[in-house]
């Protein structure tokens, strides 16, 4: 974990579950980044009261207000953490937010598939696109050579659910709109890293697992703890080079298929 050395990190979705364990990670690092933007839709509310309890402990962690599926409030967010950076730019941006819905082929419905579309899909695109400018200048200010998480990246958690090939826990819940959303996420991820490639902006998705969060509990008994979980994935992303640019891994740094 420690070759992980992000100046800035921006979390979507961070009052909990895997985006809150992560900004916990990430603050208790030997070597913590200097700004930890840990955004969330409502910071105010009593279900971030965990995020703030948090941030109260460590100084790195700066709180942002960001609905990834309102525009005006991404391009307030990215304003707001431009202001905090002072010339710098961003060097990893995490679109974790996202939601999930029990459904069935017969049951889904017009409205649910909207929904986790626009949360699953439409928001990391949004967010992406207000944050590059950020990501741009901080590929072109530093010395790192080829691609890394500590130099410029964008990293889409997405889920192997999914996966076409793989379809990962059908015998559990259909979960049309998720997987569709999860499917579009990867693809989004691969155009993005075709876009960016000449930026060296390292773009990956990334399935955390299944995972023992509100979300991964509506679907049985997950064997993965959250700290479990993040601890893979910071190790993991600490590893990625341009040879996973543009790919799709696992928690464990497993490259999984389309």
């Amino acid at each position: 974990m420690e070759r992980l050395n992000p100046r800035s990190v921006l979390v979507t979705g961070s009052n909990r579950g895997l985006g809150l364990e992560l900004v916990r990670q990430l603050a208790r690092k030997s070597n913590p980044p200097q700004w930890i933007f840990a955004t969330c839709r409502d910071p105010a509310g009593p279900r971030a009261q965990d995020l703030k309890n948090l941030a109260a402990e460590h100084q790195q962690i700066v709180i942002i207000p960001l609905d990834t599926c309102d525009p005006s409030s991404v391009k307030a967010a990215a304003a707001k953490v431009t202001g905090h950076l002072k010339g710098a730019g961003l060097n990893l941006l995490i679109n974790n937010a996202g939601i999930l819905k029990l459904s069935t082929v017969e049951t889904e419905t017009p409205e649910n598939m909207s929904e986790v579309y626009k949360t699953n899909v439409i928001g990391p695109m949004i967010v992406s696109q207000a944050f590059l400018p950020l990501l741009r200048k901080a590929s072109q200010e530093s010395s790192q050579k080829g691609m890394g998480c500590s130099k410029a990246a964008i990293i889409n958690i997405t889920s192997e659910c999914g996966s076409i090939t793989n379809l990962f826990a059908w015998n559990l819940n259909g979960l049309i709109s998720y997987r569709c959303s999860k499917s579009a996420l990867n693809m989004l991820t691969k155009c993005q890293s075709l876009h960016l490639a000449k930026d060296e902006i390292l773009c990956i998705t990334l399935h955390p697992g299944w995972v023992q969060t509100d979300m991964g509990n509506e679907l049985g008994l997950p064997p993965l703890t959250i700290e479990q979980s993040l601890q893979g994935v910071l190790h993991t992303l600490a590893g990625l080079s341009e040879k996973d640019h543009g790919t799709f891994v696992n928690w464990e740094g497993n490259h999984l298929p389309w």
